[in-house]
């Protein structure tokens, strides 16, 4: 049974995506993206305040007794005083005399800090990457002279050793790896997922709806047109990807370097294509519960504002949760079956793990086929008016197709 409307469903799909690619308005389809572009640009603004929340570096501190408590006080009393913004310093441990410290280990293991703090008040010594030690040296110097005194007459000097880099810098880079994936991602899925609405509104209002209805289930009819028209968004994809790369070619400046994603490019790429997969025929399947109640491209207009808010409301949620991970807000984006596509490709930047992407991609392949089916039960009951008995006599499908309507 299900292996017959899976077929069923392909030859729909067939058939709406030739119809989709040889019509003469897919060509302005192509030129879409000159709007989300727009978008992007706005939609930076917000990655760059999730950015901001989430580069709050701490500065670990591994002094003799009670020195680091001393130095840390000295900046909690100066920071307000300071120019810029000011990290926040944690102590790592307290030595007793003598003992020393592994500031470069401690970077290394991902201690969740950005550079540490050794030696003493007298003689500190600064341990970071290069780019955090250019910046810092003096604002240690300032808070280690008035940690030796309320009014000091004279300012350290701060040894410095670099470091390649940080596990707490890697991180950063690939959260901006994952900003970049997670606004591309939106950004397709909402130029591409109102071609089905479109598309569902044109066949109701000619009846070739109605006579496909006749001939196959109404749930593999949708799966159908969702399968056509995430073909077509590829296609689409393919076009605008080739036309960057000869952009690129021919000298344009190239996007910015992303750090590489903890699984790797070739991973990546392949879960951002399964997501953007997921994430359309979610969205699809959802608009097409939606479009099947609009009856008339005013109705659909109406419809698009509000399903534009869930668009970006989806991306404001799961980037929101880029900036917590580790707590409920990032567990809820994962599990929530619209963000989940969102939230797991910031993970795959973010950590190594491929099992969790096994399970997050069959749960949201239950969840469009669950979708899926309720909307086609719903289209059944409300606009065909044919309830469990009263579902029309299918015909056969290919003779259905070969009909032209009146």
């Amino acid at each position: 049974m299900f292996a017959e409307k899976l077929r069923a469903a392909f030859v729909v799909a067939r058939r709406d995506f030739v119809a989709v690619i040889f019509s003469k308005t897919f060509i302005f389809f192509l030129a879409g993206p000159l709007f989300p572009l727009v978008v992007g640009a706005m939609a930076g603004s917000i990655g760059a305040q999730v950015q901001q929340d989430l580069d709050n570096p701490t500065v670990g501190v591994a002094m003799p007794a009670h020195q680091g408590d001393r130095l840390i006080r000295a900046r909690d009393a100066m920071a307000d005083r300071m120019a810029g913004p000011v990290p926040s310093f944690v102590v790592l441990e307290r030595l007793r005399d003598g003992e020393t410290f592994d500031a470069r280990g401690a970077l290394a293991k991902g201690s969740g800090v950005a550079a540490v703090i050794t030696g003493t008040l007298d003689a500190p010594v600064l341990t970071g990457t290069a780019e955090r030690l250019g910046s810092w040296q003096g604002m240690v110097s300032t808070f280690a002279a008035r940690a030796r005194s309320a009014s000091p007459a004279s300012f350290p000097d701060v040894r410095s050793e670099v470091v390649t880099t940080s596990v707490a810098q890697q991180r950063n880079q690939q959260v901006l790896t994952a900003q970049a994936g997670q606004v591309l991602l939106f950004l397709l899925t909402m130029l591409l997922a109102g071609m089905v609405l479109s598309n569902l509104v044109e066949e109701k209002g000619n009846k070739i709806i109605e006579v496909l209805a006749a001939a196959i289930p109404m749930d593999a009819l949708f799966l159908g047109k969702l399968f056509a028209m995430l073909a077509v968004s590829l296609v689409g994809i393919a076009v605008w990807g080739t036309g960057y790369g000869v952009l690129v070619v021919a000298g344009a400046r190239a996007m910015p370097v992303l750090a590489a994603p903890a699984v790797g490019w070739p991973l990546f790429l392949g879960l951002g294509f399964l997501y953007f997969a997921m994430a359309y025929l979610l969205l699809g399947s959802l608009f097409l519960s939606i479009g099947g109640m609009a009856s008339t491209v005013r109705e659909v207009q109406t419809l698009s504002m509000p399903i534009t808010m869930m668009q970006l409301m989806v991306f404001f949620f799961a980037s929101y949760a880029l900036a917590r991970p580790g707590t409920w807000i990032e567990t809820a984006a994962i599990v929530f079956p619209v963000s989940s596509p969102f939230a797991m490709l910031a993970q795959a930047a973010q950590k190594p793990a491929l099992w969790p992407h096994l399970l997050a991609l069959g749960w949201q392949a239950a969840w469009v086929l669950l979708i899926v089916r309720m909307g086609a039960g719903l289209f059944r009951r409300t606009v065909l008016k044919s309830g469990a008995g009263g579902a029309p006599r299918r015909r056969g499908l290919q003779a259905v197709l070969r009909r032209r309507p009146a």
